[in-house]
């Protein structure tokens, strides 16, 4: 599948430009805006992997709105566009967590190289989050057999062994995972 990339960028002329571009080099230009706000909109539409954002922009500049996409979640990534290279920008544009900046004028020479970087450093940031949910995740279910274990050798006198082989019996007759069957005791004994 093709990545999905909007371009918020004030100056008509430049978002042609660059959708031109970028669909030349097989990407898919999903949204085009020319403010922020706009921006934004698109974004929760269209989710798309990569922006690419003017960083002065009417209405809304493209700090505040990439503050926000960033916020929500409304894309993979951020490439700023600028026609300043103000240290001022490029720390707050850092802070936000966007994946490179760009300076005015933009050639397909580091337009693309930019674009292939930053959807490439989305994958494996996306990779490394959903790891991370993953072991969270498991780290909760643990803690609720832990707590439902305990639960059952205060209430009931099982050895922990016990306590475990019971959620465990559960757990393989309701054909259910243990972690839910711990919080319905842990509910049922509140």
């Amino acid at each position: 599948m093709r990545p999905r990339i909007v371009i918020a960028e004030d100056e008509s002329i430049t978002r042609m430009d660059l959708a031109e571009i970028l669909t030349e080099a097989g990407y898919q230009i999903v949204g085009q805006a020319a403010d922020g706000y706009d921006a934004i909109e698109i974004c929760r539409k269209q989710k798309p992997d990569l922006v690419i954002m003017d960083v002065k922009m009417p209405i809304m500049d493209g700090l505040q709105a990439t503050e926000s996409i960033m916020g929500e979640r409304l894309a993979g990534c951020i490439l700023m566009l600028t026609a300043y290279n103000d240290g001022e920008f490029v720390n707050k544009a850092n802070d936000l967590g966007v994946m490179g900046y760009l300076v005015k004028p933009i050639e397909e020479k580091t337009l693309i190289p930019a674009v292939k970087i930053a959807l490439r450093r989305h994958e494996e940031l996306h990779h490394y989050r959903s790891k991370a949910e993953e072991v969270e995740k498991k780290l909760e279910e643990r803690k609720s057999i832990d707590r439902a274990k305990g639960m059952l050798m205060a209430k009931n006198g099982f050895t922990e062994e016990e306590a475990y082989a019971y959620l465990r019996n559960i757990s393989m007759e309701k054909r259910c995972s243990m972690a839910r069957i711990s919080e319905m005791i842990l509910r049922s004994h509140v």
